[in-house]
């Protein structure tokens, strides 16, 4: 009759009786420490004088304290400039950029969503750098296009990109390409020719490198790797065969963590799902021959399954 359950009452009941109605629909008494429309005015029009029409709450509730006057908190300055409106930034200093998050994109199977960025080589010479520009899909680690070049410029870019989309066979497929916010990724070169491709835009927020992840471990397994020259690169054409050695067995022989140990060509060729099964097979039957040595359920061989950039805010790729 009174619209309540009885668990309901159950929770409202403390020492021995109900207390107050505690939904959140219920029209509650003001409270006690509620400014009044009288205070409101006051201080609206403390603000507005001519001395405080160009300072902050932080200032004005200050200079008031030292001439022995307390009309409300910098808090309740706050809040009311913001309730009628007047809470605006001011100055001569551009006000402060937010950035959201980037968009989170599902990769459910090779060539939806890629990542990509570039990174300094060392060279034998102090001060000089060649620049390795780097294109990864996170669905099965693949790198599906690199260069070594002497400059970092949104034409090589393009380039690169072009010859990868051709490749991969997936030109106007509705990839998505992510990256940073450097020059090269957003220059107009490089915008022009992802609209050619039909390639979509994703960007990482400034400063931010957990926002590309993938490249960002990429290139750490490029500079980790055991062969990499820690004295640098003697010239251009010695960076660029040691980079087509890398990406040859990084591509072909390097069994991926996180992709259940299988080579990125293998889940990049749908393969990985027939390898895993064999694994899992094999473990079945080895545990069946000895199952004392079988403490706990043998290893998980199944595949990953879908791939998430920024999973934050979702959205599909395709």
């Amino acid at each position: 009759m009174i619209g309540l359950s009885v668990r309901t009452l159950q929770r409202w009941y403390n020492d021995g009786s109900i207390g107050e109605d505690r939904r959140v629909t219920v029209i509650r008494p003001a409270p006690a420490n509620k400014l009044s429309e009288v205070e409101r005015q006051k201080m609206l029009e403390v603000c507005m004088r001519d001395e405080f029409a160009s300072l902050p709450p932080s200032q004005i509730v200050p200079i008031l304290a030292d001439r022995g006057e307390y009309i409300a908190s910098e808090s309740s300055f706050y809040r009311l400039l913001k309730s009628e409106n007047m809470l605006h930034h001011r100055g001569k200093a551009a006000p402060r950029n937010v950035h959201k998050k980037p968009t989170s994109y599902t990769a459910k199977k090779a060539n939806e969503v890629w990542s990509w960025d570039i990174s300094y080589l060392p060279t034998t010479v102090i001060g000089q750098h060649y620049y390795l520009y780097m294109i990864e899909d996170i669905y099965s680690r693949k790198i599906v296009g690199w260069e070594v070049h002497l400059q970092e410029t949104g034409e090589h870019a393009a380039d690169l990109l072009e010859r990868s989309v051709w490749a991969e066979r997936c030109v106007k497929k509705d990839l998505v390409l992510h990256s940073d916010n450097g020059a090269p990724m957003k220059s107009l070169t490089m915008r022009a020719k992802m609209y050619d491709l039909g390639v979509e835009t994703s960007r990482s927020r400034p400063r931010v490198s957990n926002d590309n992840p993938y490249s960002e471990s990429l290139f750490r397994t490029v500079k980790y790797h055991p062969r990499w020259p820690s004295e640098g690169f003697k010239t251009l054409e010695d960076a660029r065969e040691w980079v087509k050695e890398f990406v040859s067995w990084y591509n072909h022989e390097h069994r991926h963590s996180r992709i259940q140990f299988v080579t990125p060509n293998q889940r990049h060729a749908g393969l990985d799902r027939v390898i895993l099964a064999k694994r899992a097979d094999l473990y079945q039957q080895k545990r069946k021959e000895r199952p004392e040595r079988w403490s706990k359920a043998e290893r998980n061989w199944q595949p990953i399954g879908d791939v998430e950039l920024n999973p934050e805010q979702h959205k599909d790729a395709a």
